[in-house]
Order: C-alpha cells, then structure tokens, then sequence
C-alpha cells in the first residue's frame, strides 16, 4: 500500500516547483520586451536555446527507466504540445508589442477558462462546485487588475484578440503535456516539444520579419534569460508538476503570472500599478486558495 506522506510530500513538492515555475515565466514579458529582434524572432530563439541546457540535463540526469517513443503515433503526440506551444508564443509575443504587458498577460492567462472547459468535454474530467467558485473569483479579479468591467473594450482591440488565442493554444498545451506525463518523462516532453516549438517558429520569423540575428551582447544576454530561466527553467518546473497535480487546477495557479508580470512591468518598465491592480492581485490569490480546497 502506497505510503499517504509520501503522496502528500510529492504533491507539496510539485505546487511548490508549480509556484516557481509561474514565476519563472512571469518574466518572460520583460524579456520579450527588451528584446533587439522582432516578436516571431524573439520566440524561435526562446525555444531554440533553451534546447540547450535541456540537452545538458539528460545527459547529466538520464532516467533510470527512460520510456521512449516507438511509434509514431507517439512521436505525433510528444510533438503536439510544440505546435500548441509556438502558436501561444507567436500570437502573445505580438500582442505584448501591442498593448501593455499587464493587459496582453491578464488575458493570455484566461487559459484556466479552458482547459477546464477542455478536460469536461475531451476527457470528461469532474469539476467541483468549489474548484468552479475558485476559478469565478479569480476571473473576477483578472476583470479587476486590468480595471474594472466597464474598461474591458479599452485598449487595442487586436492586442486583446490575440491574448485571448494565445490562452487557447496555452490551454491546449496544458492538456496536452497534462495527458503525456502519465506515460514520458519530464524530459523527455520537454526535449519532444521545444524541439516542435523552434521547428515550427523558425519559418515564421524568416517569413514574417527582418534582423534574425542580434547585433550586441545585450542582446544575446535577453535571449538566453528568456530561454534558461523563463522557458527552460519555467515550463520544466511546470511539466514536473502536471504529473501530480490536475491540469485545471494547475493552470488555474498559474494565474500568478499576471500579478509577478505586472510588479515586473512596474519597477522595469514603469508600467504602472494602480489600486484596482493591486486590489485585483488579491481577489486572484483568494481564487486560488479556494480552488486548491476545491
């Protein structure tokens, strides 16, 4: 019979690499915008790259057991959460040149939304009452952060369109590695699906855009702190967790990154914070606690 601390230990270790992982990729906004190459460009070399210390970590750490793929079948699902994967980076890295990070970040996040509508209807996941009051209140307070209902039309109304499509290929690549870590390591996805990512983002930002390569060192400094520490960093800590944690409520954590992103804005860019912001914060944490009960 498995052992109940052991369970809990590992559920408590994987919100925790969960919470840092979300922070991780709170930055990625900042990084985006200081990048010297265009938004499509800025996404190849973020999943390009961060091939990198992936491939250094299993070669350091290989599996004891590693479960590789054998049809190809596998190889299309392993693949999947890539093309997912780039689509929310291209359509959220244009809408961050758009609009301001606090906006294009709050809605990209409305993700939770759905997934869980996604685990109902592909795999008829069971949504508690509770875990659906969690996820209304922190709705509420993404409604809030960006400034109350009534402010909801205001902005670039293509900024928005496109957060909202990053959310839904975001979504999909919750499902997707949510689905795959019962079967392939954490590495193993990671390698399959930034290896998908770049494949897919390199004809896009050669078609779509001029300057490919960076022309400082302040430059190439941005691309690899976007690729190690937001990507690499980021989304491995995420896909540990999604082995023990269920992918609606993960994702619903991860609304985090909106609050972190905002406070980043603030003290770099000088975007500033006002009080429904700060006030929204909360309601979004609040939302989170009463999720996790649910």
């Amino acid at each position: 019979m498995p052992d109940p601390s052991t369970g809990a230990s590992r559920s408590r270790m994987a919100l925790a690499a969960l919470l840092f992982g979300s922070v991780c990729i709170s930055g990625s906004p900042i990084f985006v915008r200081l990048s010297e190459v265009g938004p499509m460009t800025t996404a190849f070399w973020r999943v390009a790259l961060a091939l990198l210390p992936l491939i250094v970590w299993t070669r350091m750490t290989p599996p004891a057991d590693p479960v590789r793929p054998q049809t190809f079948r596998d190889r299309f699902l392993l693949a999947l959460p890539g093309v997912f994967l780039a689509g929310d980076l291209a359509a959220w890295h244009v809408a961050l040149h758009v609009t301001s990070v606090a906006n294009a970040t709050l809605i990209a996040n409305m993700a939770p939304i759905f997934v869980t509508l996604g685990s109902w209807v592909l795999f008829r996941a069971h949504v508690s009452r509770l875990f659906l009051a969690g996820l209304g209140l922190a709705f509420i307070g993404i409604v809030t952060l960006k400034g109350g209902p009534m402010a909801l039309g205001n902005g670039d109304v293509g900024g928005d369109l496109l957060a909202i499509l990053a959310a839904i290929f975001y979504a999909g690549y919750i499902l997707t590695i949510g689905r795959l870590r019962s079967r392939f390591s954490t590495m193993t996805i990671m390698l399959w699906s930034t290896s998908s990512a770049a494949v897919c983002m390199l004809p896009i930002a050669l078609v779509f855009e001029q300057g490919f390569i960076p022309v400082t060192l302040f430059g190439w400094a941005i691309l690899l702190g976007l690729a190690f520490f937001s990507h690499a960093a980021g989304q491995g800590l995420i896909a540990y967790a999604l082995a023990f944690l269920p992918p609606a409520f993960s994702s619903l954590t991860l609304l985090l990154q909106p609050v972190v992103a905002a406070l980043l804005a603030w003290m770099v860019l000088s975007e500033p914070v006002g009080l429904l912001q700060a006030i929204g914060g909360i309601i979004v944490l609040a939302g989170i606690m009463v999720a996790r009960r649910g």
